[in-house]
């Protein structure tokens, strides 16, 4: 080898080295869910530092790639919890089958997942050449609700005509559509200003216009656009679902005298029933996949297979996701997966070249189902740590205080609330170096504590900067044990240590919720008690420490308590030469009232409500609520008779 061709090698091996080392940081921050902000930290230290102009540029090239590694899970964490919902709706749209029925629960659900003031759906009228308002829900006009719009009318009558979706945050003020003196007075009855309207589309025909509209200016973000759209698809299906049905039972009805077409058809319809029995079992016992793939081969007689996208034939692939369909590629057809403009993989029915509308569109059905089940298994584990958590809040706050209710949540994810329970508050002790590390190590003692949770048949909630759990005693163990176990747990998952104070024993909690909130500040009051005695990291309960423990809650450390409670923002004062401290101090001597503080302090309310907002980030967001102003107000006022010169 030539000594050019060596040195060439070694400055490609340096540079990917470079490269490899560059990512490295990066890497990091993803790791622990940095802020966006916190990628241009590397660069900015390797600048400072004067490192080699190649290893900025490798620095510049990670970062924009871990940027959008970043967005894209970000992207993908919207979108899992997204298609959840879109799963639970098609999962009430199964059992459906009268066409009225399937319409009121399009916009109901429509409404509900983009939380508008109004949803509405309008139907296009072949014969007459426009769209009338079929369904609405929110709506309070008369007016509003027997609108006709001629096509390219409004924006609903452009959507109809143009087959893409529109929007609009002011309607009155949007000149991009027709207006005409009807749809502007019956949407004026109404109070609307922002309009999103997706179209109903059956391959390239729209049968309609799916709405949701807010009575106040308000902008849909592009995400919002695309789940409206999904949610069109699927509405669109299900419309075309109790369609067929319903021309099904008028043809029944009109070829009684022609046996063999009623065979015939009788056949197409047994087979669109058997996939859609089949396809709807599979959904509620939590079928994957493969199970989908297997009932639909024996429906159409043929091997369907699901491929992952990379694996599928592209042109076909691309072409399926496009126009909604199942398409034919040599002697198989593929139909995509797809769910909000993301390719899942492809279905494929193998050496099929014949193949019927019906048996096409159940082949698409199938699809459509099977991209739901993969979203669905995705966020599966989250959605359930959400709803364990929600129980637990409303027991916390006792929000339902029906017990037969109580125990057929608890129930549904495998807990007994009639069994003995101790109640933990478990919370880290390191301090971290801002807020977004903080807000990152808060999650993961909320992770893995749900994590527990569940596999203790327990409940756990993120609460009061740290966590809370609702575990089952088992015979023979004690609060105490309980505690210990839970903090090296915890600590050991998060790598960090977490004290956990317990509640004495509680029983019988679906009859008497109140229970779990007394338990709750029993366990807070251990937790404090543990943290002043200087045991962080340990686990302790009530048994523990009898009237003693109630009496360490007020600890005569005085600096401690004022370091504990407000040194913070003490540090932040001397750091800074800033005048928190003086801006609390009249805040609460003016009655906590930000108006009244700014003539105290002589400066303009928004100052007061900057210096507001830090003393927020440096003390937590419950510091305003009443016992944790307490503790303020008191470490204020100790503070002030401990500085030298103070009386």
């Amino acid at each position: 080898m030539s000594r050019d061709h060596v040195q060439s090698a070694s400055r490609s091996a340096a540079a990917g080295a470079s490269l490899s080392s560059a990512e490295t940081p990066f890497l990091e921050l993803l790791a622990r869910g940095a802020s966006a902000d916190a990628y241009e930290q590397p660069v900015l230290l390797a600048r400072a530092e004067g490192r080699p102009t190649e290893r900025i540029v490798a620095l510049e090239q990670a970062k924009l790639l871990a940027l959008r590694v970043r967005s894209e899970l970000e992207g993908r964490r919207r979108r899992e919890a997204e298609l959840s919902a879109l799963f639970e709706t098609a999962h009430d749209l199964a059992g459906l089958r009268d066409l009225d029925a399937v319409l009121q629960a399009i916009v109901q659900r429509a409404r509900s997942l983009l939380g508008t003031d109004v949803a509405y759906l309008s139907l296009n009228d072949p014969a007459r050449g426009d769209t009338y308002m079929r369904v609405t829900e929110g709506s309070v006009a008369a007016r509003f609700q027997q609108l006709r719009l001629g096509m390219g009318e409004g924006l609903g009558g452009l959507v109809a005509q143009t087959a893409r979706p529109y929007v609009t945050d002011d309607y009155f003020k949007d000149d991009r559509f027709q207006h005409t003196l009807t749809i502007d007075a019956g949407v004026r009855d109404e109070g609307l200003v922002a309009i999103l309207g997706v179209p109903l589309m059956l391959g390239h025909h729209v049968i309609g216009v799916l709405f949701a509209a807010d009575r106040r200016a308000r902008v849909f973000e592009r995400e919002q656009i695309a789940l409206l759209g999904s949610f069109a698809a699927l509405a669109a299906a299900a419309i075309d679902t109790a369609n067929l049905l319903t021309e099904t039972r008028s043809a029944l009805a009109d070829l009684e005298l022609a046996n063999e077409i009623i065979r015939d058809r009788s056949g197409v319809i047994e087979r669109a029933s058997d996939v859609h029995d089949r396809l709807a079992e599979l959904v509620l016992r939590g079928g994957g996949v493969h199970d989908v793939a297997a009932a639909v081969s024996e429906v159409l007689d043929g091997m369907v297979e699901f491929t992952e996208a990379a694996a599928a034939p592209a042109q076909a692939l691309e072409a399926s996701r496009a126009e909604g369909h199942a398409v034919r590629h040599d002697d198989d057809w593929i139909a995509a997966v797809a769910a909000g403009g993301e390719l899942l993989g492809a279905l494929v029915l193998c050496g099929h070249p014949g193949l019927d509308p019906v048996d096409q569109r159940t082949l698409e059905r199938a699809a459509m189902v099977t991209s739901l089940l993969l979203l669905a298994r995705r966020s599966a584990a989250e959605a359930e740590q959400r709803v364990r958590g929600e129980l637990l809040d409303d027991l916390l706050d006792a929000r339902d205080r029906d017990p037969r209710l109580l125990r057929e949540r608890a129930a549904r994810l495998d807990a007994d609330l009639d069994a003995g329970h101790v109640v933990l508050a478990a919370r880290l002790d390191a301090v971290a170096a801002d807020a977004d590390q903080e807000a990152a190590a808060r999650r993961r003692l909320w992770s893995a504590a749900s994590h527990l949770a569940a596999t203790r048949h327990g409940l756990a909630a993120a609460r009061d900067g740290g966590t809370v759990l609702l575990l089952p005693l088992e015979a023979g163990d004690t609060a105490t044990d309980l505690a210990r176990r839970t903090a090296r747990h915890l600590g050991t998952a998060v790598h960090e240590a977490v004290t956990v104070g317990a509640s004495a024993p509680v029983e019988d909690l679906a009859a008497h919720p109140d229970a779990v909130a007394a338990a709750y500040e029993e366990g807070r009051r251990c937790l404090d008690a543990l943290r002043l005695l200087g045991r962080s990291g340990d686990g302790a309960a009530a048994e523990d420490f009898g009237f003693l423990g109630l009496l360490l809650a007020g600890d005569r450390d005085i600096a401690g308590f004022v370091d504990r409670t407000i040194g913070r923002v003490v540090a932040y004062d001397e750091r800074r030469g800033t005048d928190l401290l003086r801006t609390l101090d009249a805040y609460f001597a003016c009655g906590m009232s930000p108006a009244r503080t700014k003539d105290e302090l002589h400066v303009h309310v928004n100052t007061v409500a900057q210096r507001l907002e830090r003393v927020g980030r440096l003390l937590g967001d419950d510091w305003q609520s009443p016992a944790r102003a307490l503790e303020v107000q008191l470490a204020l006022r100790l503070h002030r008779l401990s500085a030298p010169g103070q009386r």
